[in-house]
């Protein structure tokens, strides 16, 4: 129709927003009270006159169907969730309906969406959310816009307060990327450069999870002298992760971070008690300098490698080796290190130094040897193709394997393989 290629959608002026409040309240079968978070109202016109509303704002704090279908992690999640928009209330005013309307209006918002928000707020949107109560609609102008049904969700909300409340509406969750890689942006471990001028939100622990933190580290050796020590070590490396998933960079920055805990969360983590003033007190600078530079390096970093399996979903494992570039050991050696990480996430869970008289093939099983990866794939390019590496991984670990590739350090087993009927095998149909 004509009509549609007349229609316009822009952001409300500061002037129309009762306006846009009390046209939303009235006739929208929801009501309207607010907008969380950041939002973005936007107004449909034809010829000047308002034909729909519009309202954006904070994404979902979690959602399982969404999650997935990103496949990032709960950290990769926290850090940018800011980058997706919910549209939290989409209205056509009375009297305005004909059709392809709602579509038409909805391409219109989402290909400026980016730019407003960009605008507004500093950074973009790189994929946009809606929820569609069902059985009561069906999302047909979303579908018709191209967006995509991932799932739904389990008929729970949110409170202010912190926690859920179960409703009993059951929604179909429909997402629209606004980049072709918005998917893979958001899941993979190091930030698009596009977001070089974009802060990752911080992440912010629970106190479940910092206690799961101190129970951790309750196991390491505490290699301080008892003369002059006041802070339990638990506490002090609790603060020290907890501040550094906050974007904590220095030493200083940990200090203040750990000086912004209430008192409640001291306590939780059994932080050091003054009996003369009756507080909790987080360790300062010094003591959190002093005891990362003293701590037993491999223990605390098989410690958080415990920590973050036990805090992420996985299913495999992926195991490799690099030279640091710029880093030497004292007879001008470079350094090898080989590490364990988590596919999808980026978060490595194990790291060990190759020592110059060995390689990684007998590494990884020491790598790995106190790792649970029972039940999980792990994956590791051809060096690693060798009968006891995947005895251990199968036999003593209770884990799948995956082999990259099979090269010349396997020489009977790639000849076998070569002949082998490849036309037949299945991923080759």
């Amino acid at each position: 129709q004509a009509s549609l290629h007349r229609v316009q959608v822009r952001p409300i002026l500061p002037t129309e927003r009762e306006r846009w409040n009390t046209l939303m309240q009235t006739y929208h079968y929801r009501g309207f009270r607010t907008l969380a978070g950041r939002n973005l109202r936007y107004v449909a016109t034809l010829d000047g006159r308002w034909v729909a509303l519009l309202g954006w704002h904070a994404a979902a704090f979690q959602c399982q169907a969404r999650d997935r279908w990103i496949g990032w992690s709960w950290i990769l999640r926290r850090q940018r969730l800011h980058l997706i928009a919910n549209n939290a209330r989409f209205l056509i005013l009375p009297g305005e309906s004909f059709p392809n309307l709602a579509s038409r209006i909805l391409a219109l918002n989402l290909h400026r969406l980016s730019a407003d928000w960009q605008s507004v707020y500093g950074h973009p949107i790189v994929l946009a959310e809606t929820f569609v109560e069902s059985p009561r609609f069906t999302g047909a102008c979303y579908r018709a816009a191209n967006w995509v049904d991932v799932g739904g969700t389990k008929g729970f909300a949110r409170r202010p307060g912190g926690g859920y409340v179960h409703h009993g509406q059951p929604k179909r969750l429909l997402l629209f990327p606004l980049h072709p890689q918005a998917r893979a942006w958001l899941a993979q471990p190091q930030p698009q450069l596009e977001w070089t001028h974009t802060p990752m939100q911080t992440v912010t622990l629970s106190d479940a999870q910092m206690e799961g933190l101190r129970q951790i580290f309750f196991r390491l050796p505490d290699t301080r002298s008892k003369l002059g020590k006041q802070h339990p070590l638990p506490a002090i490396l609790t603060v020290a992760v907890a501040a550094v998933l906050t974007r904590a960079e220095s030493y200083a920055a940990i200090a203040e971070w750990g000086g912004r805990l209430t008192q409640a969360q001291l306590k939780r983590i059994r932080a050091r008690f003054d009996p003369k003033t009756k507080r909790y007190l987080a360790p300062s600078e010094p003591t959190i300098r002093r005891v990362l530079q003293g701590a037993d390096v491999e223990a605390l970093d098989a410690a958080i490698g415990a920590w973050l399996l036990g805090t992420a979903g996985f299913e495999a494992v992926a195991v490799d080796g690099k030279v640091l570039k710029g880093a030497a050991r004292a007879d001008g050696a470079q350094v090898h290190l080989l590490s364990a990480f988590l596919h999808g996430q980026g978060a490595t869970i194990a790291q060990k130094e190759i020592a110059r008289k060995t390689n990684e093939i007998p590494e990884l099983r020491n790598l790995l040897q106190d790792v649970n990866i029972a039940g999980k794939v792990v994956t590791a390019d051809a060096l690693h193709t060798q009968r006891e590496t995947a005895r251990f991984l199968v036999e003593d670990k209770k884990a799948d394997y995956l082999f990259t590739a099979v090269k010349g350090n396997q020489r009977k087993l790639r000849d076998r393989l070569t002949c082998l009927p490849w036309g037949d095998f299945p991923p080759q149909r």
